[in-house]
């Protein structure tokens, strides 16, 4: 007897998810993670710092961004939670009404755990690539490390690997000097899931 064919997800099941998951739907399946763990929260805060002042109030900077921690995007049928979107304000200069964005951010970045590393990078990466995003960052925080990748004729190309407490100029925030060490500054050592 032949199985029966499988129902692709839908945004019904991401509204159907438990409050404690972070759901996403990539090429029709439906992912669960749990909530970051205060590690990851802690990087993702440092990234807000360094770029917020500068790119999104224009305080020491150019300004020119909407930064969103967190947003749900929608391309196409999939459903992504990026850990940082930004948009250039030419591009979408206020928040939209409803609850998820449905432009492709110009930059994304993702926070790296052993659990979501492979959907991050093999899942999500080629869809923001499908939909132009320009810049992607992965953040390792076990390695300590930021790849910074740009988008070149549908294929992204690592441009750069920077680690530990380096003070790089990276795009496309290359205005301001990006201080790596307040991406590490409250991390305890690194034994287990960071997610």
């Amino acid at each position: 007897m032949a199985e029966p064919a499988k129902r692709n997800a839908t945004y019904r099941d991401v509204l159907d998810a438990p409050p404690n998951e972070v759901a996403q739907v990539i090429g029709g399946e439906l992912y669960l993670q749990p909530r970051p763990a205060a590690a990851h929260q802690g990087i993702s805060g440092g990234v807000g710092d360094e770029l917020s002042g500068p790119f999104r109030r224009g305080r020491g900077g150019p300004g020119g961004w909407l930064l969103v921690a967190e947003p749900e995007v929608h391309l196409a049928a999939d459903i992504l939670v990026p850990d940082w979107a930004g948009w250039r304000r030419e591009r979408m200069n206020t928040l939209p009404n409803g609850a998820y964005f449905d432009l492709a951010p110009d930059w994304i970045c993702e926070i790296l755990s052993p659990s979501t590393a492979r959907i991050d990078r093999v899942r999500k990466l080629p869809v923001y690539a499908r939909e132009g995003v320009k810049h992607a960052w992965l953040i390792d925080p076990r390695a300590r490390t930021l790849e910074v990748f740009r988008l070149e004729t549908g294929r992204w190309v690592l441009l750069a690997t920077h680690a530990e407490d380096e003070v790089v100029r990276i795009e496309p925030f290359e205005a301001i000097e990006f201080h790596l060490e307040v991406l590490w500054a409250d991390l305890a050592p690194i034994d287990d899931d960071v997610r």
